[in-house]
């Protein structure tokens, strides 16, 4: 299968080559409908809600951050901002997302962005052996297994999701 064939959003198609990683066109998946939340991705996966690997933009003091989540969970961004030690972090809006990555919301993949941010990976992806990320649009997933996924992003692994009450 060729990059185009794949479905995958072209920047992510030439992330994945430069990256050695060109055979993964043929495991992405392309759905009719759009997948933009992680349930929406799981049910037409067929996959746990868990398995599904969240790419979200936070603004640490203005600093565009990645945060990967599993899809089950939420980001504690009071966690985030001990981690990174910022005065404030909020949610990225559409504009400072498509700047940062070069994707729309709910369609960026964990790598192969515009510009190179800085990664927060949360072990919860490390429950499972292989997890779902997008693929560059709303529409197309892949399968990776999260060590070599938060590799590739060159995520820190960090325990950033919200605690149970």
């Amino acid at each position: 299968m060729t990059p185009t064939e794949s479905g995958a959003h072209p920047r992510f198609a030439e992330a994945l080559e430069e990256l050695g990683l060109g055979g993964l066109h043929a495991r992405i998946r392309r759905f009719p409908d759009a997948t933009r939340t992680a349930a929406e991705a799981a049910a037409a996966i067929g996959c746990e809600l868990s398995q599904i690997c969240k790419s979200l933009i936070f603004a640490a003091d203005g600093v565009p951050v990645l945060v990967l989540m599993d899809g089950a969970s939420r980001v504690d961004v009071e966690r985030v901002r001990e981690e990174l030690g910022a005065r404030k972090v909020t949610r990225a809006g559409a504009d400072l997302v498509r700047e940062t990555t070069g994707y729309a919301i709910g369609g960026v993949p964990p790598f192969g962005h515009r510009t190179r941010t800085q990664v927060l990976a949360d072990r919860s992806l490390l429950g499972h052996d292989t997890v779902w990320a997008a693929a560059g649009t709303p529409h197309t997933v892949f399968p990776m297994d999260p060590k070599t996924l938060i590799a590739h992003a060159g995520g820190t692994l960090v325990d950033v999701r919200e605690r149970s009450a």
